[in-house]
């Protein structure tokens, strides 16, 4: 039986090993969301104070998951391109200046830089596929470099960076620094402080085990006023609540990037799941995460034909195995795993695994035995 398997209940059979892109909810948070719904259905909006609560725990726990100082570093959007292009058009850009991205990144952190083309900023995409990645990106860094833009895990692949060395590299170098965390918060550790982050953003439908439309945007405080505001309402107010209040400006803290109506159910579910992340705790997540990724990458590189796509330095791991097969196409790996009930995803060079801390090992056994099945014979 599965660890925390009171969380996860999945269907009979089911080997979910896709938290990379859509995560299941564990038990609290569909119990979180049935009872926020059936008290809604009674009651409206008579208990708003106890949404608020939740909403404040919400923010406590995002806080202390990403280490930020407070939780007024903490906006809560509702994605990460919705985070992404705070950044991209609150900054005052001057014709010339480069944002350096590297070319393994998911479309949500490449498309919002390239859409600055007409304030004259120029995009430059940097080879990961190199032996000293981190290197590469803050050579590429140089006197026209106004931002390094990088995912911490890249999604395809796998391959996580050194977000220390980054971090200081730019601030050495006056280069702001924005981490796309989505593949790495809630799968392992993260520490703006650590990565000096200047911004850094994530969904919570992934690692977070969450649901969709909700995330976070974390601003270093010192920046926050540096970002131009382009949308306006009553919930980014300082004054929050004074409805007749005719002078007015926006929150110091990151509320301000929070024009409207909060995600009440979306801030009920999220807590929830991260309710269970901190009873577990990080270290221990990312160390029963490991297991999982060290047991793919032992049964893959036995199975004659398969190639690895992914990192086996353990350093440069997180949640993503990417394989292919000699001779099996992709889509074809693809439809006979996901029709045998492995769920899973086509990403960049092969088909990605993606389990979590919880995932059973056994199960991962039965993908591995179906794998070698394809190799072998061309369908399970």
């Amino acid at each position: 039986m599965s660890l925390f398997h009171d969380e996860f209940e999945h269907a009979p059979g089911l080997c979910y090993l896709n938290h990379a892109a859509i995560a299941p909810w564990p038990r609290r948070t569909a119990e979180a969301v049935a009872r926020f719904a059936q008290d809604n259905a009674r009651r409206g909006a008579s208990d708003y104070p106890a949404w608020l609560a939740t909403e404040r725990r919400l923010r406590e726990r995002l806080a202390r998951l990403v280490n930020a100082p407070s939780t007024g570093d903490i906006a809560l959007v509702g994605n990460t391109s919705q985070a992404l292009s705070l950044v991209a058009f609150g900054l005052e850009w001057r014709h010339g200046d480069q944002v350096i991205i590297s070319d393994e990144e998911f479309p949500s952190n490449r498309v919002v830089w390239q859409a600055l083309a007409d304030k004259g900023v120029e995009v430059i995409e940097v080879q990961l596929a190199v032996d000293d990645p981190e290197a590469a990106l803050l050579a590429a860094c140089g006197h026209r470099a106004r931002l390094l833009a990088v995912s911490a895990v890249q999604f395809a692949s796998g391959l996580r960076l050194d977000l220390t060395r980054l971090g200081q590299g730019c601030r050495a170098r006056n280069v702001l620094f924005c981490v796309d965390a989505i593949q790495q918060v809630g799968a392992l550790p993260f520490d703006v402080q650590a990565y000096t982050c200047d911004f850094a953003m994530a969904d919570g439908h992934k690692w977070m085990l969450g649901p969709e439309g909700l995330g976070f945007f974390y601003c270093r405080s010192e920046l926050r006023r540096q970002l131009k505001l382009h949308n306006y309402g009553w919930h980014m107010l300082e004054h929050l609540g004074d409805f007749e209040r005719r002078q007015w400006q926006p929150a110091p803290s990151a509320r301000r990037f929070e024009p409207g109506s909060p995600n009440m159910l979306g801030a009920c579910a999220l807590e929830a799941s991260l309710s269970l992340l901190e009873d577990v705790g990080m270290p221990r997540v990312a160390k029963l995460l490991e297991q999982r990724i060290a047991q793919l990458h032992m049964g893959l590189e036995a199975i004659p034909g398969v190639q690895l796509h992914s990192p086996t330095d353990p350093e440069r791991r997180a949640g993503i195995v990417n394989f292919s097969v000699d001779g099996r196409a992709n889509a074809d790996i693809y439809r006979a795993l996901t029709a045998n009930q492995v769920i899973c995803a086509q990403r960049g060079p092969g088909v990605r695994f993606s389990p979590h801390f919880y995932t059973d090992e056994r199960l991962i056994d039965d993908a591995l035995r179906q794998v070698r099945h394809i190799a072998m014979h061309g369908s399970p």
